[in-house]
């Protein structure tokens, strides 16, 4: 008997540990559950980056990296991400410049970090818009890889100096800077001239006070980048650049720049400062006095490039392309083609480009560092659709 009793208290105590091991299991799995749940949706973590899925598992992939002090980058290219994702069906990752000791908050000024661009690494398009960056060099190699696969790229406005290292730099990318004069020669100008085919040269319309207006080039009546878009449609209230001419031989002007005088008065609390769509008269002189109009400025054009040991690759620039730019119909249908002729995929004949959800972009303009510290503009917000 005593035996058997032994047997029955050992299954029940193995009965009872087998439970509470069972049981402890549990709890422990369901804790391990619930801290890795609040990682992912504490709402304090901040969001360094925005993706907007494409349609379909193999969608291709475009990177757009926005950083400008002036044109606010930080606020066009999302709504490009948006239009390409929702109507093209594209994924699209937008990165931002960003004070790493402030993550998830837009710091224009800060030109020393643009956080995510690894992306580049699978990205099937860049779309880049950034000004005079001095990048690290681990962020630096990004781009540099980029280019070396020949992938295509759209540049806009300020990518013509994308970046800018000072004279004694210990940088190894330092040739990417818009002055470079070293003796790298392929680079002489750097980044902009190289791979875009101009580097920031002058201002040829005055600066807030002569809009732009664009025609589509003779040559290029028939280029798929000029789809659905009627010659002088194009207008935004940012000037034409100054480019010299001619532009590289692998270079080939599409959109030709009007200089535009206002025909109202100047109005520094809107958007356009005063002038409008309507505005037609050409102007004469700028205001440094240079003539204006005799010869037009290309203001958007495509050109083959390749960096010292790389491939070839396709890029389209265009200097009209600001936040307040793209409440222009025309001037949204004009990236959009360039990024598909870019990508060499068929350019549609009338590319859907509907604003996604509100936009209501920001005037122009340099801004002081308290500005982005008052602000405090979340990059997630930016990724919101509102209507």
């Amino acid at each position: 008997m005593r035996g058997v009793f032994f047997v029955a208290m050992i299954k029940i105590f193995t009965m009872r540990k087998t439970i509470l091991l069972l049981v402890l299991s549990i709890l422990y799995s369901c804790k391990t559950d619930t801290s890795k749940s609040k990682k992912i949706l504490n709402p304090d973590t901040p969001t360094e980056w925005l993706v907007f899925e494409g349609k379909g598992s193999n969608a291709k992939h475009i990177v757009l990296v926005s950083g400008d002090e002036e044109y606010r980058s930080e606020e066009a290219l999302p709504q490009l991400a948006k239009i390409l994702s929702k109507h093209h069906g594209f994924k699209c990752t937008v990165l931002f410049s960003q004070n790493p000791k402030k993550p998830g908050i837009v710091d224009a000024n800060y030109t020393q970090n643009i956080s995510g661009l690894e992306a580049l690494n699978n990205a099937d398009m860049m779309v880049l818009f950034t000004r005079f960056r001095a990048l690290p060099d681990g962020q630096m190699r990004y781009f540099e890889n980029y280019l070396k696969a020949g992938k295509p790229l759209v540049g806009i406005r300020t990518a013509t100096h994308a970046f800018n290292f000072e004279n004694d730099s210990t940088s190894n990318y330092k040739h990417y800077s818009n002055y470079y004069k070293g003796d790298k020669n392929e680079w002489t100008d750097g980044f902009g001239r190289l791979v875009l085919g101009e580097k920031w040269h002058t201002h040829h319309g005055h600066h807030k006070h002569q809009s732009t207006r664009g025609v589509i080039a003779e040559d290029a009546m028939s280029h798929p980048i000029t789809n659905g878009i009627e010659s002088g449609s194009i207008w935004g209230p940012t000037d034409v650049y100054g480019v010299r001419l001619p532009l590289p031989d692998d270079s080939y002007p599409i959109i030709l720049g009007q200089v535009i005088d206002r025909a109202g008065d100047f109005d520094e609390n809107d958007i356009f400062f005063g002038m409008k769509a309507t505005d037609s008269i050409l102007a004469t002189k700028n205001n440094e006095g240079l003539t204006v109009n005799d010869v037009l400025m290309p203001i958007a054009w495509t050109k083959s490039y390749q960096i010292p040991e790389g491939k070839k690759g396709k890029a389209f620039t265009s200097t009209i392309g600001a936040a307040s730019d793209l409440t222009n119909e025309s001037v949204r249908r004009l990236l959009i083609n360039g990024v598909f002729w870019a990508m060499s995929e068929t350019v549609p004949k009338k590319a859907n480009v509907s604003l996604v959800g509100s936009y209501n972009p920001s005037a122009y303009g340099f801004k002081e560092e308290d500005y982005w510290t008052k602000k405090q503009l979340k990059i997630s917000s930016l990724g919101q659709i509102k209507e």
